[in-house]
């Protein structure tokens, strides 16, 4: 889809004046890179589906960017371009919803952590946003995703595909469904935190793949950015994401699990990048469970595809046959991985 000339004049913008380039390497939003002889822009369509309520969303990012602008102007903040009609978005009927932002630059993103310094740029942005808004009243911000990060779901909607799940599929996964089982106890970690005041609900942004980090041209971290999951949240799920997704050279599609691998030198360098800044926010309690963060997220995420797999892949879907529990087995090796060397990287935080 091209982007309807309806939506550019709700930003004075002249579409015979632009140059339109997609942006493919999203998974939920439609991006556009828009350029005319002034300036360039980045214009997404919010996927609806998704996100079923974009005005929270809206809410959110504003209330952010008003807050940032009062305490810590310097802080590049990539905040949407109100519409002449003064609103946060433009909506289309039958086309949905649309947000212009401007465009940095001589930035870039990037899709893969190849470098330990990627790593400590992107966790050091990660850490340095969850700071800068450590005196935001959190109890603002709206919920954009409803129980996203909750494990106690997660986990009671796998006992409940054990129940009603496809019988061919559950009776193939009976590996992964012990290895699940076996280690239930994250899932009790994680209610405990819940119940634990030393554990602080703060902004945190709940998607710390590298590519929702943008660099510039010294490959040095600007800013964090795609804010639509910042919600009120606990530190493992930013820390937790950073590892699932920044340790293994292997992402979750590989099928070659022996090509998954936990490297040292990359969870140093989230260590260093995220407490480089959050070290005085963090409860000494909070700093013991770091290593857990990775566990939490990537069980979750082993959950989840499992969960999938076993419904008929209702949730993810699934581009050929058996992806699900490919992706749920690729995600049990890294966490069994994580296990394996947890006390070598307790030791090198130490």
């Amino acid at each position: 889809m091209t982007p309807k000339d309806e939506i550019f004049s709700a930003y004075n913008l002249v579409q015979n004046e632009l140059t339109i380039e997609p942006i493919t390497n999203g998974l939920i939003n439609e991006t556009w890179h828009i350029k005319n002889s002034h300036a360039g822009y980045i214009l997404q369509k919010i996927n609806h589906k998704i996100f079923r309520n974009p005005h929270a969303i809206a809410s959110n990012v504003r209330m952010i960017a008003d807050y940032l602008s009062e305490t810590n102007h310097d802080y590049l903040f990539i905040g949407p371009i109100k519409t002449n009609a003064n609103e946060e978005m433009k909506y289309i009927t039958g086309n949905g919803y649309f947000r212009l932002m401007p465009f940095v630059n001589q930035s870039h993103t990037i899709s893969t952590v190849e470098k330990p310094l990627q790593a400590f740029e992107a966790a050091k942005q990660f850490g340095q946003f969850t700071k800068l808004l450590a005196g935001f009243p959190v109890e603002k911000l709206q919920i954009t995703l409803p129980d996203f990060h909750n494990l106690t779901l997660r986990y009671r909607q796998f006992t409940d595909a054990l129940i009603t799940g496809n019988k061919k599929r559950l009776q193939q996964s009976t590996d992964l469904i012990h290895f699940i089982k076996n280690n239930k106890n994250i899932v009790d970690t994680y209610e405990n935190i819940l119940q634990n005041p030393a554990f602080k609900l703060r902004v945190t942004h709940h998607d710390t793949k590298i590519s929702n980090v943008l660099f510039n041209g010294e490959n040095k971290g600007l800013c964090v950015i795609d804010l639509d999951t910042v919600m009120p949240g606990y530190f493992i799920s930013d820390v937790g994401d950073m590892m699932r997704t920044y340790l293994s050279p292997a992402n979750e599609e590989e099928k070659d699990f022996s090509k998954i691998e936990i490297r040292e030198e990359y969870f140093k360098a989230i260590w260093n990048g995220y407490m480089g800044e959050m070290n005085n926010e963090l409860s000494a309690e909070e700093k013991k469970h770091f290593i857990y963060a990775g566990k939490f997220m990537i069980y979750m995420q082993a959950l989840r595809f499992l969960t999938d797999h076993l419904n008929d892949d209702i949730y993810y879907g699934a581009k050929y046959e058996g992806q699900n529990f490919v992706r749920a087995g690729n995600q049990a090796v890294l966490l069994q991985r994580l296990m394996e060397k947890e006390a070598i990287l307790s030791r090198a935080i130490k």
